[in-house]
């Protein structure tokens, strides 16, 4: 996110459930990566978070210039430099206690790979919607940005990262 801060605080948000019942209308399966569709989904059935905005996450490299790819990285050593869309999910979350609850575990999923991974807000965000919180897949030295660039052995890392990122919000949300 190229607007990422450190985590904020709850604070009051009336239009709480006008805005949820809003934001759960207006999901358009065919605009969510397929992989992370379920998870959407499981979020949409929480009545204390909606989803802002998400992505998969997708590498672009030679002879992969797709750039909504959700295959995983060919196996190459000749790949050279990968291009990297960051993995990401954007949640408004109730100041309620299931809200803390959740927001709790969102906070402790960066413990995956501390160096990869990032919780915390994302000004654009906030400023459309308060107690919106972002979770995010990239190296940190990068967390500022929404695209790098980067060698292939990080690119598998940073894959390898994705996926146990995202089963473990699939986890979560099944847990609620």
């Amino acid at each position: 996110m190229e607007t990422y801060t450190g985590s904020k605080g709850f604070v009051p948000n009336p239009g709480f459930e006008t805005q949820r019942q809003k934001a759960v209308q207006d999901i358009d399966l065919g605009t969510i990566d397929k992989p992370i569709a379920g998870l959407i989904m499981g979020f949409k059935r929480l009545p204390f978070c909606f989803t802002l905005q998400s992505c998969y996450g997708h590498f672009i490299y030679k002879g992969q210039d797709d750039p909504c790819n959700t295959d995983p990285i060919r196996k190459s050593e000749d790949i050279g430099d990968v291009e990297y869309k960051i993995a990401y999910i954007a949640l408004c979350i109730q100041d309620s206690d299931p809200g803390r609850e959740l927001f709790n575990q969102l906070r402790k999923v960066p413990e995956i790979d501390p160096g990869y991974i990032q919780f915390g807000c994302a000004r654009w965000f906030w400023e459309q919607q308060v107690n919106s919180y972002v979770l995010q897949v990239e190296p940190s030295r990068y967390r500022f940005k929404d695209r790098i660039t980067m060698g292939y052995r990080e690119a598998l890392r940073i894959e390898k990262t994705r996926d146990i990122f995202f089963r473990r919000l699939e986890n979560a949300v099944l847990n609620m």
